[in-house]
């Protein structure tokens, strides 16, 4: 669906339409109603870059089958679940809000954009069976996890999820278990935001229009926006931006001039999937299951089979598989994107990230040459009896990894989202990787809270606050307010339609 309306001088543009900016729009709108707000995005219909289901793992990221989160076992051999207790706290805010939405009429068709879905983790070799026991020890003490299950029973794993074990040769194997896990559309519920906002006073969302350029004024910003229907260019000013343009986020910090922006770079990755639509396969598998890292892999590329819910269809999807890339954006990037940002403050990052990131390069490369014969075998590791002939492969989306100068050093950010903010706070920009969009009520808080703070330090907009995300005062992650989590995570789990 194409938007055209336009607020002139707004309080706050949005440069994107993805999951970041609906969530952001939709509270600071239920924060304090008269605020005015204009979107825009560069795609003729909404959320179709990563948010767009096809483009991401769709999964609600809990900690609860991800590996990659708490990667190393200690020298006691335990393993430090802290990350995943995190993630899970900020992934429950993310529904508590969804289910407010629900619950107020914002959106409607909860199963149109979130699903039940168990959640495995899933390994072999007996390093990593053992491994995998000691994270289930870590995470199974805490109230979060209480429920998750583990076993090395072939017969218990093949119930849980039986191409798994279907022709699996002999050797050790474990995996764990969560029933409580989601399947996630984030361009879905993005939509419906947008949609709710869209009939808001005060909110205008442009589609097919690209921001071109921001330029610092006495109160705020300069917007240059070029229509891309007819290649008219027009002007528009905001006292905050918040660029939550994916890709295209990296090229408008660099516009803005803030200092913030300097040395920050972008390494663009491709994603590619395995499709299998055939019916009687996918009827077999019901669940997310992720495994182990491959060498020099981002985390994005961590492998896993997942079952998910996309335009109505339940459909298998195995990857995901790198690509290499100089596009920033799946559907509106170029060639010279890659090139394009690269600037004097930033090409000794650069050159430091390739020359200390050269198994990276040497994976992308490797990705990007592989036959289906090789991705074939990959998946066998998960499901030994798949056939190349009910396997497709479709691109994905692109992420752009934030590269950036830690302490003098520069480095890669494979994992969480890095926030920009300028030292005036008139604009905000988010850059990063995984968790992302699971996360992003939490992060787009933490926008709030930083640049509009009276919104949210008053008593008055505590309590509206606290009416949209009862818990986000409360640490939930301790024992003593375990009962108090419970309560209101059960309540958005029927608000949402997941039990």
């Amino acid at each position: 669906m194409k938007y055209s309306t336009h607020i002139e001088n707004p309080d706050v543009v949005l440069v994107g339409s993805g999951i970041m900016s609906a969530n952001l729009a939709a509270l600071l709108k239920r924060l304090d109603p008269k605020l005015t707000l204009q979107v825009y995005e560069v795609t003729e219909d909404l959320a179709q870059e990563s948010s767009n289901g096809w483009n991401n793992a769709g999964t609600g990221h809990a900690g609860i089958c991800e590996l990659s989160y708490t990667p190393n076992r200690e020298p006691d051999g335990s393993v430090n679940v802290s990350n995943a207790i995190k993630i899970f706290e900020q992934f429950e805010c993310s529904k508590q809000f969804w289910s407010y939405a629900v619950a107020q009429g914002m959106i409607d068709q909860p199963k149109e954009f979130i699903n039940p879905v168990q959640h495995l983790s899933f390994v072999h070799g007996q390093d990593q069976v053992d491994y995998l026991k000691a994270r289930h020890a870590g995470l199974a003490a805490h109230h979060f996890f209480r429920a998750m299950e583990y076993t090395t029973d072939r017969a218990t794993i093949g119930r849980w999820a039986p191409l798994l074990t279907e022709q699996r040769a002999e050797g050790p194997i474990a995996a764990t278990k969560m029933d409580s896990g989601t399947d996630v559309n984030f361009g879905n519920i993005a939509g419906k935001l947008f949609a709710w906002l869209a009939h808001q006073p005060g909110c205008g969302i442009a589609s097919h229009h690209r921001v071109t350029d921001l330029k610092k004024n006495t109160g705020g910003w300069d917007v240059s926006i070029r229509d891309l229907g007819t290649g008219a260019t027009r002007h528009n000013r905001a006292k905050f931006v918040f660029v939550g343009a994916g890709g295209g986020s990296l090229h408008l910090l660099q516009k803005s001039g803030i200092p913030e922006a300097r040395g920050l770079g972008g390494f663009p990755i491709g994603g590619q999937w395995l499709v299998c639509e055939n019916p009687a396969i996918v009827a077999r598998h019901q669940a997310k299951v992720y495994g182990q890292a491959l060498d020099a892999a981002p985390t994005m590329a961590v492998p896993h089979l997942d079952s998910r819910i996309l335009d109505g269809k339940k459909t298998l999807l195995f990857g995901p598989f790198a690509a290499w890339t100089t596009k920033f954006l799946h559907r509106k990037g170029s060639i010279w994107d890659l090139p394009g940002s690269v600037r004097l403050h930033n090409l000794t990052t650069l050159l430091k990230i390739g020359a200390s990131n050269l198994p990276l390069v040497r994976y992308l490369v490797q990705q990007g040459t592989q036959s289906m014969a090789d991705r074939m075998a990959v998946l066998h590791i998960f499901y030994p009896a798949a056939k190349a002939s009910d396997w497709k492969l479709i691109d994905a989306g692109i992420r752009v990894q934030a590269i950036k100068k830690t302490d003098g050093e520069a480095g890669i950010v494979h994992y969480g989202t890095e926030v920009i903010t300028d030292s005036e706070r008139t604009i905000s920009a988010l850059l990063g990787a995984s968790p992302g969009a699971s996360v992003c009520v939490h992060i787009v808080l933490e926008v709030i809270k930083k640049c509009f703070p009276d919104l949210v330090n008053s008593p008055a907009g505590r309590a509206r606050l606290k009416e949209m995300i009862p818990t986000f005062d409360v640490d939930i992650k301790l024992p003593e307010n375990a009962a108090f989590f419970q309560a209101h995570s059960d309540q958005a789990e029927k608000n949402l339609q997941l039990v």
